[in-house]
């Protein structure tokens, strides 16, 4: 696709449809708005737009698809698959002012907000009314709505309660075109038509602008018991995640750490949780809900299964500040590995009882492609978060290498019943490796999903397929 840059005249025509303090080509801004957290990815846009009302983005995505320029809407920067990155440069439209919570109905159990709005903020809100919006991803503090919907972000509680899309009731919509939809309704049942909510969620603002969402909620469970457990062998670890379940508990959430990471993420945050020289594995186990007695019983049947597989001594965290070290050590260990090497991280996810072997399938293809990976994740659902790092590997090798073992990696996901992404999506980084997942068939409807949606393809483009 041949894309129109911004000229001067183009630019006049621009500011004409917008507010003065919407609108920066300062250089500042241009940096700023040129990277994410993915790896060390840069490019520079030529237009940041910070709109505050629905006209203002219709203007936007109407000039856009006149003159065929190349849109991509981004949210707090977060994501780690390139997804906000403009990469046909153009015009980066950050939707950071959105940032209402427009309703809680306490009556309904649902919330309507804007995609601007933090995670834990949101959390934090419809707590106050005694009700609880679940999908936790470690970057809860910082990330944004928006770029939740965009990803069907998940966390830790996924295990339990399911990732965004199942709480997704309607979607306001600013499509490529410039027309304005609800997808929705704001029902717990909706069989009318096509449904395009679920369409949206994921879709990694390709399809679409977000401007309102509407959730459905729970209410806040009133208890939480939490469980950190070593073992010395990681095979073992990932072994006892599925039994669990088989045993008839469904932990609110399971997550393993390799010692790696805990050492990482020690270095990184303050910690008093000791690391044997033994230990090669944590898991990490939650259990929530209104009857304490029960959760004391789940946890009885979460302790025999760990021991039957040989587990080290269990820390069960009763006190607040326990629980919120444990989260604390595990939240911050992207951040961690991050700051030890240049590192590629892959976002793979298999059914749970299958995770020994993808474990020990991407030690060995790090073994036979030369480099190092940390891994940790969500292990109740099977996605593990493999972290490849760089350390002493040359230039060259890490360029010529690298593509080939992360293929490698994501056809023994593949071939176990997995995929290559469970919740950081496609974005820029992992396009090229769509065809081990998806067929031709499957990939030409999806593009014509876009075509149909995007003709010009102006919304962010070049996401999820080259």
């Amino acid at each position: 696709m041949q894309y129109n840059k911004i000229t001067p005249k183009l630019l006049k025509q621009l500011e004409s449809l917008l507010p003065d303090h919407c609108i920066s080509t300062q250089q500042e801004d241009i940096k700023s708005y040129g990277s994410d957290y993915t790896e060390d990815l840069y490019f520079e846009p030529e237009v940041v737009i910070k709109p505050q009302s629905v006209d203002e983005i219709i203007s936007v995505v109407k000039f856009c698809n006149q003159h065929l320029i190349p849109l991509t809407p981004r949210g707090a920067g977060t994501g780690l698959s390139g997804g906000a990155l403009p990469v046909c440069n153009g015009i980066v439209l950050s939707m950071e002012k959105f940032n209402r919570i427009i309703f809680i109905d306490e009556r309904n159990l649902q919330v309507t907000c804007e995609p601007g709005v933090i995670n834990q903020h949101l959390q934090e809100a419809v707590k106050e009314k005694n009700l609880f919006y679940p999908p936790d991803p470690a970057s809860k503090g910082s990330c944004f709505i928006g770029g939740n919907l965009a990803e069907n972000a998940g966390g830790p509680k996924a295990v339990k309660y399911g990732v965004t899309k199942d709480y997704v009731l309607n979607l306001e919509v600013v499509l490529p075109t410039g027309e304005l939809i609800w997808t929705g309704a704001n029902v717990l049942k909706n069989s009318t038509g096509y449904n395009l909510t679920q369409l949206m969620v994921g879709s990694e603002g390709t399809l679409g602008i977000i401007t309102k969402v509407v959730f459905k909620l729970l209410p806040y469970p009133k208890y939480n018991l939490l469980m950190l457990v070593p073992f010395n062998s990681i095979h073992n670890a990932c072994s006892a995640v599925s039994e669990v379940f088989r045993r008839g508990v469904i932990p609110s959430a399971m997550e393993l750490m390799e010692r790696d990471a805990i050492e990482f993420t020690a270095q990184h945050v303050q910690t008093s949780i000791k690391l044997k020289d033994t230990t090669a594995a944590h898991l990490i186990v939650e259990v929530d809900g209104n009857d304490l007695e029960l959760l004391y019983k789940e946890c009885d049947v979460i302790n025999e299964v760990m021991m039957s597989f040989e587990c080290d001594e269990i820390l069960f965290a009763d006190a607040q500040s326990q629980k919120d070290e444990i989260w604390k050590l595990r939240r911050a260990a992207g951040e961690a590995v991050k700051t030890h090497s240049i590192y590629k991280e892959e976002d793979t996810v298999v059914p749970r009882a299958e995770l020994p072997e993808l474990l020990h399938g991407v030690k060995e293809i790090g073994k036979k492609h030369g480099f190092r990976s940390v891994c940790y994740g969500h292990a109740g659902d099977g996605n593990l978060h493999v972290n490849i790092l760089k350390d002493n590997m040359t230039d060259d090798e890490w360029n010529k290498k690298l593509p080939f073992g992360i293929k490698e990696i994501f056809e023994l996901c593949v071939k176990l019943g997995g995929t290559i992404s469970g919740e950081h999506g496609i974005g820029w980084v992992q396009k090229d490796y769509m065809p081990i997942a998806l067929n031709e068939s499957n990939l030409k409807i999806q593009k014509g999903i876009k075509q149909l949606f995007d003709p010009n393809h102006i919304l962010n483009p070049n996401k999820i397929f080259n």
